[in-house]
C-alpha cells in the first residue's frame, strides 16, 4: 500500500494531518483515508520545516500502521533534500525516522532554487508548471514515473489534491 501525507496547520499551535492510503498508482480514490488533529505542534523555522511537520506525519503513521502493515512507499508535500550536498529536507528526515525501511517520493509544487541534482521537473496535464520530484530509497526516475502515472487531468493529481483538500475540512 502506497501512503500520501499532507498537514494543514492552524490556531497558532495546531496540525491537521491527512494520510491517504492507495494501492494502485492510478487510483482516482484512495483505499483508506486517515486523520488527526494534533496541538502542541512546533512554530516553523525557516530552513527547519521539517521540525514542524516530521511529528505530525509520524504520529498519524503509527495510528495507520495498526490497519496497514506493508506500507511500500510514502509521497510527502516537499522535497527530499534541500541542496546539492544532500541537505536531509522533509524526505530524507522521515526515511531515517523509519530507519530506511520505507521509500520516500517527495512532490514540490515550488522549486527549491539550492537544489538542481536531487529533483526531476514533471509537467502534467496542459499545465506548463512543472512539480518538482525528489525520492529516497527509490530511484528518482522511478517515483518520477509513479507521479506521471498517478489519476488526473492536471498538473496536480488527484489523489495529492485531495489530501490538500482534507487537511483544511475539520
Amino acid at each position: 500500500m502506497n501512503l500520501v501525507f499532507d498537514t494543514y496547520y492552524f490556531d497558532h499551535d495546531k496540525a491537521n494531518t491527512i494520510c491517504l492510503a492507495f494501492e494502485n498508482w492510478e487510483s482516482a480514490v484512495p483505499d483508506y483515508e486517515f486523520s488527526e488533529i494534533k496541538e502542541g505542534v512546533e512554530e516553523y523555522i525557516p530552513g527547519q520545516f521539517y521540525r514542524r511537520e516530521l511529528p505530525c506525519i509520524l504520529s498519524l503513521l503509527e495510528k495507520v500502521k495498526i490497519q496497514i502493515k506493508d506500507i511500500s512507499c510514502i509521497v510527502i508535500d516537499g522535497f527530499v533534500y534541500v541542496d546539492d550536498h544532500m541537505k536531509p529536507g522533509l524526505g530524507k528526515h522521515l526515511y531515517d525516522a523509519l530507519d530506511g525501511e520505507i521509500p520516500i517520493i517527495g512532490v514540490a509544487k515550488t522549486n527549491f532554487a539550492t537544489v538542481e541534482s536531487y529533483k526531476l521537473a514533471l509537467k502534467r496535464g496542459s499545465s506548463e508548471t512543472p512539480l518538482y520530484i525528489s525520492s529516497v530509497g527509490i530511484e528518482m526516475e522511478t517515483a518520477y514515473d509513479f507521479i506521471k502515472k498517478m489519476h488526473g487531468e492536471h498538473r496536480i493529481p488527484t489523489l495529492l489534491k485531495k489530501v490538500d483538500t482534507l487537511t483544511r475540512q475539520f
